[in-house]
C-alpha cells in the first residue's frame, strides 16, 4: 500500500511532466503563460521552476530582441536547457543505417548515415550502429556523456520494448554500450509519428502514412496517437495481399504489395523491358529525367499502391495520406494515381475529403521518429536530474 508521501510524489511527477510537456511543445515560455497552459497555482508552478533550474534541466532566457513588451522589465522565460541531455535516433533500415541526434530543447543537432549489407545480423547491425556513434560524437564534438535515451527503429513487426526477439540481443548491446534506456518500435511506423509531429501531417490527428522504398511499409495515426496493434503488426500496407497464389513472400505469405512494387520489383521490371538500372536512386533519377520505361513503371506500381491505400482508406477514414521514401519524391507521378484510386475506390459518393500528399522530412524521417518516440513516452529529462 502506498504512503501519503507516494501519493505526493506522483502528484508532483504529473505537475512536473505539465511543465516539461508545454516546455516541450512551444519552447521558451513565460511563467505567466505556463500558468495559463499548465492550469497550476503560481506557487506549484514556481516550486517547480524552481527545481528544474536547479537540477539543470531547465533554464531562464530573456526575450528575443523585437518581441513585443509591456511596460517595465520584460519577464524572462523558461526553456528545457539544451545541454541537459541528448537523445538519440537510429533507423537500422535495409542496407542502411540513418543516425539523428536532438539536444533537450528538440533540435536535431546532427544526421549521418552508413551503408550496410542487406542481410547483415543483428549483431552487427548493432556493431555498426555504435561505430556510427562513435564516429559522429568523435567528428562534430557531440558529448555522448549527456546521452540519456535511444530510440530505435527496427524492420518487420515489432512489439514493445526491446522488440521481437530476434532483436533482443541487438537493443541490449546497444543499451549495454550507452548505459541508457532503449525504446523500439517500427522504422515505418516511427516516420509516421515523426511525420505528425514535426512533418506533413502535424496539423491532422488521423493520418495513414506510407514508405515506399526498397520494402513498403506504414503507419496508423488516430485521434494523434500512433496506433502498433495488438501485437506490434499495424501498419504493414506491404504485405497486404494483392494475389493469394501469387510468388511468397518471406512474410509467409504470397503475392503481397511488396514483392509487387518495392524497389527490387521495379528493378527487376525495368530490366525486364530492355533498361538495367543500378539501384533504386538510379530509378529513381531516370523517372526524374522522364525515361519512359522507368516512368511506366512506377506510375502502374503507384496504381496497385492507390488500390490497396483507398482499402485503407475506407476502414481508418483519415484526414490525410502521406507518402514517404523515394520513390514519394517523384510527385505527381506517384500522388496522382494515389489520388485517382481513393477518389474513385474509397467510398466515392462520400462527401469527405481526404488529401494525399508527399511527406515533409526525407529520409532522415524514421530516425527522427525514434527521437520523436522517446518525446512521446516520457519527458526528456535524463534519470540523473529526475526526483527521487
Amino acid at each position: 500500500m502506498s504512503s501519503p508521501t507516494d501519493a505526493l510524489q506522483r502528484l508532483r511527477r504529473v505537475h512536473e511532466d505539465a511543465v516539461l510537456s508545454a516546455l516541450r511543445s512551444s519552447g521558451a515560455l513565460s511563467r505567466a503563460q505556463l500558468t495559463e497552459r499548465t492550469g497550476l497555482s503560481r506557487t506549484t508552478l514556481f516550486t517547480i521552476i524552481s527545481d528544474l533550474i536547479e537540477r539543470g534541466a531547465a533554464v531562464e532566457t530573456e526575450p528575443a530582441p523585437g518581441e513585443p513588451r509591456g511596460r517595465g522589465r520584460p519577464a524572462s522565460l523558461v526553456a528545457l536547457n539544451p545541454a541537459a541531455g541528448l537523445l538519440l535516433g537510429l533507423d537500422l533500415g535495409r542496407g542502411r543505417i540513418r543516425l539523428a541526434i536532438a539536444n533537450a530543447a528538440h533540435q536535431v543537432v546532427t544526421t549521418a548515415a552508413r551503408d550496410l549489407p542487406e542481410d547483415a545480423a543483428p549483431l552487427a547491425l548493432a556493431e555498426a550502429a555504435i561505430g556510427l556513434v562513435r564516429q559522429v560524437a568523435e567528428e562534430r564534438g557531440v558529448r555522448l556523456g549527456a546521452l540519456e535515451a535511444v530510440g530505435l527503429g527496427l524492420v518487420g513487426v515489432v512489439d514493445g520494448d526491446p522488440g521481437p526477439a530476434g532483436h533482443q540481443p541487438l537493443a541490449r548491446r546497444i543499451a549495454d554500450e550507452f548505459g541508457v534506456r532503449v525504446a523500439v518500435d517500427n522504422n515505418a511506423r516511427l516516420a509516421a509519428l515523426a511525420e505528425a509531429t514535426w512533418g506533413a501531417a502535424r496539423s491532422a490527428r488521423d493520418v495513414v502514412y506510407v514508405r515506399w522504398s526498397v520494402g513498403v511499409g506504414g503507419g496508423f495515426v488516430a485521434g494523434g496517437r500512433l496506433l502498433r496493434g495488438a501485437h506490434g503488426a499495424s501498419g504493414e500496407l506491404g504485405h497486404v495481399s494483392l494475389d493469394p497464389s501469387g510468388p511468397p513472400c518471406h512474410c509467409g505469405g504470397r503475392g503481397c504489395l511488396e514483392g509487387r512494387i518495392g524497389g527490387q520489383a521495379l528493378l527487376d521490371a525495368c530490366a525486364a523491358r530492355g533498361v538495367p538500372l543500378d539501384g533504386l536512386d538510379a530509378l529513381v533519377a531516370a523517372a526524374q529525367d522522364r525515361a519512359t520505361v522507368a516512368c511506366e513503371v512506377v506510375s502502374s506500381a503507384a496504381r496497385d499502391l492507390g488500390r490497396v491505400l483507398a482499402d485503407t482508406v475506407t476502414q481508418l477514414d483519415p484526414a490525410l495520406v502521406v507518402v514517404g521514401g523515394e520513390l514519394a519524391g517523384l510527385g505527381s507521378l506517384v500522388l496522382d494515381p494515389i489520388r485517382e484510386a481513393i477518389g474513385h475506390l474509397a467510398l466515392p459518393r462520400s462527401p469527405r475529403e481526404i488529401r494525399v500528399t508527399q511527406a515533409d522530412l526525407g529520409v532522415n524521417a524514421s530516425a527522427m521518429g525514434a527521437i520523436a518516440l522517446l518525446l512521446h513516452e516520457e519527458p526528456s529529462i535524463p534519470a540523473h536530474l529526475r526526483p527521487a
